[in-house]
């Protein structure tokens, strides 16, 4: 049922991935920089579709992924924005992506200062 793909992806592989198939990602991104995702597959040499390429690159080859538990320092900055913003995740958001800093230890700034 549904919709025929049409002949380009006809082959093309869904599922995990292989240690290759993201050797050879992460190679083709290092040289050629992230560009059109429709076309990175093919010009890489996968049999993958473009959108499964961002979302490999996105969530678990980037080098400035973070894994694993978040730091004391980062657990304390969340839960005093979270008493000064409450459930607003875009004002959580702004403020951590523009890196608060804490004055003295004791709260928040009253003016988000950004580093240099």
């Amino acid at each position: 049922m549904g919709k025929a793909p049409c002949c380009e992806k006809v082959g093309l592989k869904r599922g995990r991935w292989t240690a290759e198939e993201d050797e050879t990602l992460t190679k083709y991104i290092h040289a050629n920089g992230e560009g059109s995702w429709k076309s990175l597959p093919k010009n890489a040499g996968l049999l993958r579709y473009g959108k499964g390429c961002r979302l490999r690159w996105i969530n678990y080859l980037r080098g400035d992924l973070k894994r694993g538990n978040i730091s004391v320092e980062e657990d304390e900055m969340i839960v005093k924005l979270h008493k000064a913003f409450g459930n607003s995740h875009i004002a959580m958001h702004y403020r951590i992506t523009v890196k608060v800093v804490l004055v003295k230890g004791i709260g928040l700034a009253d003016t988000p200062e950004r580093l240099e």
